[in-house]
């Protein structure tokens, strides 16, 4: 059967003799993965297509688990995002997460959307830290484990300060504290960031400049959160933390 669709390259594997195995993430039908057969030559007309983080529509023939590619059109190549080793980085970790909790015949949309939305921020050189902690929020609210923010996750308690625990489920009052030791002191700001992110549409994303102190307590939230409730081991993680860790360095 022959399927049209459009999808962004998320994976790319070399098959055979100059073939590339590629998994598109696609808005109605989760990640498909395609056969496009010579786009390792140099001469091949689908070379640019089948590269990671290439947006286009994709025609291709399936009968089982893969599809064979039989026409394509590059939609939106983020080459930028290929050309500068920061950007790649925040990119190939937002697409390590949509390969792991996408399935197959997945109806997507919403997180297709906002995994786009972050590639296009990412490439148009906003805060790639903020960007990424961003779409962290959009991938926990849509496999359903996104954190309680505005009331005690534990007793519902509106009013006071707040420590964020993953292990309770988000926000956890003062009189609650002693049920997770490890819970998080936040920042004013981080919670509202948090919020913020938890509400924000990425596609409207403008320009936001936060403190390196409040970007790191967001991290360590998230990275606490998705840990915890997702157990995600993303083969992009470690090379990103010793990433950021360069680029924290003072230059000489």
């Amino acid at each position: 059967m022959l399927y049209r669709m459009e999808g962004i390259v998320i994976r790319g594997t070399d098959y055979g003799e100059g073939n590339k195995i590629i998994t598109i993430f696609t808005p109605s039908h989760g990640k498909q993965g395609i056969v496009v057969k010579g786009a390792r030559k140099p001469k091949s007309r689908y070379a640019s297509l089948a590269q990671l983080f290439t947006y286009g529509d994709f025609s291709f023939y399936k009968s089982g688990n893969l599809g064979s590619l039989n026409a394509g059109e590059i939609l939106e190549s983020y080459r930028e995002l290929r050309e500068n080793l920061d950007r790649s980085a925040y990119a190939a970790y937002a697409a390590e997460m949509c390969d792991r909790v996408v399935g197959e015949e997945d109806a997507s949309g919403y997180l297709f959307h906002q995994f786009k939305a972050c590639l296009t921020a990412l490439a148009e050189g906003k805060d790639p830290a903020i960007v990424i902690r961003i779409f962290e929020m959009k991938v926990v609210h849509a496999v359903g484990y996104a954190p309680m923010l505005d009331e005690c996750a534990a007793c519902g308690r509106t009013e006071g300060g707040f420590r964020f625990s993953a292990h309770l489920g988000g926000a956890i009052c003062e009189r609650c504290r002693h049920q997770d030791p490890s819970a998080l002191e936040l920042a004013p700001q981080a919670w509202k960031l948090l919020r913020i992110f938890s509400r924000i549409d990425l596609r409207q994303l403008g320009q936001i400049d936060v403190k390196p102190a409040i970007k790191a307590q967001l991290k360590t939230a998230m990275r606490r959160w998705m840990d915890h409730h997702l157990g995600m081991k993303l083969k992009s993680v470690h090379f990103l933390d010793q990433w950021e860790k360069m680029d924290e360095l003072p230059l000489p």
